[in-house]
């Protein structure tokens, strides 16, 4: 049984790396750059669980501003991908254009919790 789960599971590791390798570049720097904000959240969790949140609105605003930048990300990679039907007029300009637009006001927001 164990061999199984085991063989199971390095059959669909592969394919799915199989099936990312076919994925555009610019869909897979979107993804880093996904990776890269969330794991920066889970960094400020580990560390005000490890030091402590005195300035808990800080804490707050850098987990937000993360978590909140990985959404919109989120929403311009769905935008961008060729795949997807829905978005099929919406050029990338304007897509891109969106996900800075919107950075700006999370941001502006962001800074202003913080005080």
């Amino acid at each position: 049984m164990v061999k199984t789960t085991s063989k199971d599971a390095q059959d669909l590791f592969r394919a799915l790396r199989s099936a990312y390798a076919a994925t555009p570049t610019n869909l897979k720097i979107i993804d880093l750059y996904i990776v890269f904000a969330i794991m920066t959240a889970v960094i400020q969790v580990v560390y005000v669980g490890i030091v402590g949140s005195f300035p808990f609105n800080s804490f707050l605003s850098g987990v937000l501003s993360c978590v909140g930048t990985a959404v919109l990300a989120v929403c311009l990679r769905i935008q961008v991908n060729k795949e997807n039907k829905e978005f099929k007029d919406l050029p990338p300009e304007r897509a891109f254009a969106d996900f800075v637009l919107c950075n700006v006001v999370l941001h502006l927001v962001i800074m202003n919790f913080i005080g």
